[in-house]
């Protein structure tokens, strides 16, 4: 199974604070709410919750990608 990663949209996120709520072990908010994301790739004990975390956006600015 190939790892993935997760990317943001930045000209979509409005800074809801879901994905956070919901992968609080890969991403933390910023001062404004904005998410970062810590680098890592996602395990795969983890990436269905990744690609929840991804349809759940209300912008759909959180996507799962493979890494490379």
């Amino acid at each position: 199974m190939d790892q993935q990663q997760l990317d943001i949209d930045w000209t979509s996120c409005q800074a809801h604070g879901l994905c956070a709520e919901l992968l609080p072990d890969h991403i933390t908010l910023d001062e404004w709410g904005y998410p970062l994301l810590d680098g890592t790739p996602i395990p795969p004990r983890a990436t269905k919750r990744a690609r929840q975390a991804a349809s759940d956006c209300p912008v759909l600015a959180l996507k799962p990608t493979p890494t490379v």
